[in-house]
């Protein structure tokens, strides 16, 4: 971690020496033709060379169950050299930006930070990855260890009595979240009163998404001129037929909101339980928890917050925080400490439906544990205290290019981990909007991203700097930035023709935005691009006349 300090200059002094040219980087991505690897399939070709089977293991699939043995046909795999697959992958990976390639503080609300590489060692491990989840628990308790100790961590972090650490993702735990509050609600015998769950706009999307798909009607709240949510408008909204509120608090615009124990404490005067999405905890490590506010339940990005690898969206991990009254409703099965050594045993009666196969994602749960350990107490609040600086130093910076503006920071009241940031005033000035500036920031090797949908906040971008990079690199964001900025209002058809140096060039948000042309096999592929004929397997359709689900208008990022 790297501290950033303040130096004595003038904030346009500042400007003017973070914005010399020597900051920004002379990048140009690597571009490769690579076809699919499905196309450089050549017959006969192999990898690796494969022994015969010996008789013993033949005779034994003979004799095995009908439906457990594989058909005789080999699968539609490629057949292609070692060299080919090595060349293949590396080229595709010279395509590639990553966070151990660029300054990634352009990926707001995920948290991007350095993911120690001894970790790596840890999680590679034969004694991780060659555990079998089905292993008896008398030859896995040192994974089990490590998972009970993380449980007691994270529940010490975020106050609460007890932890799940099964769920998959970020958005699993909160759908387990949901899922808990539903089954809380069933014991209760008003769950069928209790249909609404309120949320804010600033707060995950995920909380909404997940929310409206086990079946609640989403109330969605605004912010105020101040950003924050308005105490009243709660209240106005809570009834007997809240079933929960789910709040992210820093919001993704980085505002920590000074009253969530009273909008806590009016969803409870209701009966309505409180689920707090900790996905920007990183700001507030070691300085304030979920329970001391009165949440009910919570969960944590470990792939954000604790320093697993982002992964482009996954492999992740998710932590589910419960207080002692929900700990019967937490997914299982539970990780418990009897007479036998370390045990997975059955979550109970009253517990919700597994969030995942088996026992979360061990090799995630092992980079968490091992960061938290490394980190001690001290050090979680340390990052969090660095993050919080790094940020205020970014906006300090941003703030002085002209065209952009950091959303509702108040005077005298800092943002925390993250800004959510306005180019309206340029737009207004060039035309150039959010998105082209994301676009031609990629020519600079840098990740961009603009917000979640809808666009509240206008012409946004998001920006997290996180503790992890030096002060050198925040000013070279900040440079090519304002470089971008400067072009913008000397050469916008410059600026919104680009990526001009990146290896993809740009890409026809119509068809990324529709899902009839994705294809995430090559199976789906070749039906869909290449016109191929196939039988296609039964999929479950609804009922006839069942009414068709309402499909929301697409999204479009940029």
């Amino acid at each position: 971690m790297t501290i950033v300090s303040e130096p004595t200059a003038t904030r346009d002094e500042r400007l003017s020496r973070i914005t010399r040219k020597g900051l920004v980087r002379d990048y140009h991505a690597p571009r490769w033709d690579e076809p699919l690897i499905f196309d450089l399939h050549s017959d006969g070709q192999r990898g690796v060379m494969l022994p015969e089977a010996p008789s013993s293991l033949t005779s034994a699939i003979g004799s095995s169950p009908e439906g457990s043995v594989r058909r005789a046909e080999r699968p539609g795999l490629p057949e292609i050299g070692q060299p080919q697959v090595l060349r293949h992958f590396l080229r595709l990976s010279q395509e590639t930006l990553g966070a151990d390639l660029n300054v990634d503080i352009g990926q707001g609300t995920c948290t991007m930070k350095y993911s120690p590489k001894i970790n790596e060692s840890f999680a590679g491990s034969p004694k991780s990855v060659d555990l079998h989840p089905l292993q008896h628990h008398s030859m896995a308790q040192g994974t089990l260890r490590i998972l009970s100790e993380l449980e007691q961590y994270l529940a010490e972090i975020s106050g609460m009595d007890a932890i799940s650490l099964q769920a998959g993702a970020g958005s699993a735990a909160i759908y387990s979240n949901v899922k808990i509050v539903q089954a809380y609600h069933e014991s209760r015998g008003d769950a069928d009163t209790r249909d609404e769950i309120v949320t804010t706009i600033f707060s995950h999307p995920s909380n909404a998404a997940t929310a409206r798909t086990a079946g609640y009607k989403v109330i969605t709240l605004y912010p105020g001129e101040d950003g924050f949510v308005d105490f009243e408008a709660l209240t106005a909204v809570l009834s007997e037929r809240t079933a929960a509120i789910m709040i992210t608090n820093p919001e993704d615009t980085g505002i920590f909101n000074p009253r969530i124990a009273e909008l806590v404490e009016a969803a409870h005067a209701v009966g309505a339980l409180c689920v707090y999405d900790q996905a920007n905890a990183n700001g507030v490590l070691g300085i304030t928890r979920a329970r001391a506010a009165g949440f009910d339940l919570c969960h944590f990005n470990l792939h954000k917050t604790f320093s697993t690898p982002h992964a482009c969206g996954g492999p992740a991990a998710g932590a589910i925080g419960a207080t002692r009254e929900l700990e019967p409703f937490l997914p299982g099965p539970r990780v418990r400490l009897g007479d036998g050594g370390y045990q997975l045993i059955d979550a109970g009666p009253l517990a919700t439906a597994p969030a995942r196969p088996f026992y979360g994602v061990i090799p995630n749960l092992i980079r968490a544990y091992a960061w938290i350990r490394a980190m001690g107490a001290d050090g979680l609040r340390e990052v969090a205290e660095i993050a919080v600086l790094n940020n205020n130093y970014v906006m300090n910076a941003l703030t002085r290019i002209d065209g952009v503006t950091a959303a509702y920071i108040q005077e005298g009241s800092p943002p925390i981990e993250q800004v959510r940031y306005s180019w309206a005033g340029l737009t207004q000035d060039t035309g150039i909007t959010s998105g082209e500036i994301g676009q031609r920031l990629a020519d600079f090797g840098m990740h961009y991203w603009t917000s979640h949908h809808p666009y509240v906040v206008p012409e946004p971008a998001t920006i997290e700097p996180t503790e992890s990079y030096s002060r050198r690199e925040l000013d070279e964001y900040i440079a090519s930035l304002a470089q971008v900025a400067q072009e913008a209002r000397h050469s916008p058809d410059f600026v919104r023709a680009a990526p001009h140096r990146s290896s993809v060039h740009q890409i026809d948000s119509e068809a990324m935005n529709d899902p009839d042309t994705w294809a995430t096999s090559w199976r789906a592929y070749r039906r869909k691009h290449l016109g191929e004929q196939r039988d296609m397997p039964d999929h479950w359709k609804p009922e006839e006349g069942a009414p068709a689900k309402p499909r929301p208008p697409k999204a479009f990022h940029r």
